[in-house]
């Protein structure tokens, strides 16, 4: 991660930088503050201590991003495009590096991939029998 310029005060601006434009965007943001109002500081030190486990492989983040995103008032699939093309125009702003956008942007594309699978799938709908 140092060679492509990741350290710990870029994923600390990273998430401060993501987080602060989730909360003014018109869609994502009622949906956050819905369920963080009144915890966001927990949530963001939360989340600077998830992007450094994955990105320095620490193995430190203990959390259940499942657990967590289940339930949300307003949470929808769809939601989770809007969410990447924050983060993708946040990275493209700040990120120190091409390869550090670039890696940021394909764990991000993963972590929305395993939650939407995770929330939203039904396997039922790849059942034969109900295609009919």
């Amino acid at each position: 991660m140092t060679e492509i310029g990741v350290d710990v005060a870029f994923i600390d601006r990273l998430v401060e930088t993501f987080y602060a434009r989730i909360r003014d965007h018109e869609t994502l943001g009622p949906v956050f503050d819905n369920r963080l109002n009144g915890r966001w500081p927990e949530h963001m030190d939360k989340m600077k201590g998830f992007w450094s486990a994955i990105a320095f492989k620490t193995g430190a983040y203990g959390g259940k991003p499942v657990q967590a995103h289940h339930g949300m008032d307003g949470l929808s699939e769809g939601l989770f495009t809007q969410w990447l093309a924050l983060f993708a125009q946040t990275l493209e702003e700040i990120a120190p590096s091409r390869e550090a956008r670039d890696w940021f942007m394909a764990t991000a594309e993963r972590i929305a991939r395993s939650l939407t699978l995770s929330l939203f799938y039904n396997p039922a709908f790849d059942d034969p029998a109900m295609k009919r």
